[in-house]
């Protein structure tokens, strides 16, 4: 009505499901007796009591419901409040430096302290090496005798030390081209894809070639970065959702054991997300320490002559390393030409031969007793 004066009358039947499933049966037998007939309209105080009763049930029930998924939400917005941190440092630039060194120092620790109580010195340099690409100074003596907080210290400087010169010599290989490229396009070119691959994935960093030339490449480390932070946690996350919303339904089941599955989700998720940080900083590290520009030569550096990189040509690029230019790419030194297309020619059958037609060899015998014989 929409605030005119008046009233409104609901009608509500003994046979709905509201009533069904909260109201007695025994009010539509004392209808029965009463002499009511079906389809008559009742305004008995105690039907309206009934209906009161069981709307308040219902009320109570979807509260419940919503209590019990809000509590359920709450484990996994602290974990999202994490994550959405680690990315917003990534995409923004903020922090993101000191982010990657608690993803080391954090790795770092992990590694101590997992071979230090299995005491198996072996295994622990292939993993530092697998991970930072380092030899590391620590003995196996140090291991087994050492505090894991000085080991991790020590480690931690190592694997500082080896990333800084990482980002050295990637500048010293890199800047030179950069140079290059600005020096003889840099009037047409806005921005710079530079491949980079650990040799299992690559991602395709899009930098400002005159901003990067200006600054000396101060910034194009910060920019390969962010990238690869970005790709890394977001690829990490989704298969983290996933595994959560298993979870969610698989703990439902502990009701049957006098369990609550709310407990069980609270636990269970809370190991999950400690193997997620700790993938997330093995995944970091990794691709930090062994990408590499993928090219041998200078020249093979693609320039992204477009002046801003659209999401979809960004998203193409992660799985496009080394690979032919995408669209509003110029592959420096090596242009680009249409393959001549074939004409396509008729297939040519010639007659068929019979079975019992005489034989083209000229033997004079059917085809099917010479050489034919053996179709």
């Amino acid at each position: 009505r929409q605030g005119d004066p008046g009233s409104s009358q609901f009608y509500v039947s003994l046979e709905d499901e509201l009533m069904r499933l909260f109201g007695s049966e025994r009010i539509s037998k004392v209808m029965d007796r009463f002499g009511y007939e079906e389809g008559e309209v009742i305004q008995h105080s105690m039907i309206t009591k009934s209906i009161e009763r069981a709307q308040k049930k219902v009320e109570e029930n979807n509260f419940g419901i919503r209590k019990r998924l809000l509590e359920y939400d709450d484990v996994m917005n602290k974990q999202r409040q994490v994550v959405y941190g680690k990315r917003k440092h990534a995409l923004f630039g903020e922090r993101l430096a000191l982010d990657i060194q608690n993803s080391f120092y954090d790795l770092a620790d992990e590694l101590i302290n997992q071979y230090l109580d299995n005491k198996d010195y072996t295994n622990f340099q292939l993993e530092v090496i697998r991970y930072f690409s380092v030899d590391t100074a620590i003995t196996e003596d140090q291991l087994a005798k050492g505090k894991p907080e000085d080991l991790t210290e020590q480690l931690f400087h190592e694997v500082m030390e080896s990333y800084s010169r990482k980002k050295d010599f990637i500048l010293s290989n890199a800047m030179p081209v950069l140079r290059g490229l600005y020096a003889e396009r840099g009037d047409t070119i806005s921005n710079v894809a530079i491949p980079f691959t650990d040799a299992r994935r690559g991602v395709n960093i899009y930098v400002p070639l005159e901003e990067v030339v200006k600054n000396g490449g101060k910034d194009l480390m910060t920019y390969f970065e962010k990238n690869v932070a970005l790709s890394l946690i977001d690829d990490a996350w989704k298969d983290h959702l996933r595994l959560m919303d298993d979870l969610k339904q698989e703990v439902q089941t502990a009701g049957y054991e006098q369990k609550d599955p709310l407990v069980i989700y609270k636990i269970e998720s809370f190991n999950l997300f400690k193997s997620l940080i700790s993938h997330i900083n093995k995944e970091i590290a990794s691709f930090l320490f062994k990408g590499m520009i993928p090219v041998s030569e200078p020249q093979k550096v693609k320039a992204a002559e477009q002046e801003q990189t659209s999401f979809k040509g960004l998203k193409e690029s992660r799985n496009d390393v080394g690979g032919s230019p995408s669209q509003g790419q110029v592959q420096q030194g090596q242009p680009q030409q249409a393959e001549p297309v074939k004409k396509l020619e008729p297939i040519r059958v010639g007659d068929k031969i019979g079975r019992n037609d005489p034989c083209p060899c000229g033997s004079g015998k059917k085809y099917k007793n010479c050489h034919g014989k053996d179709e």
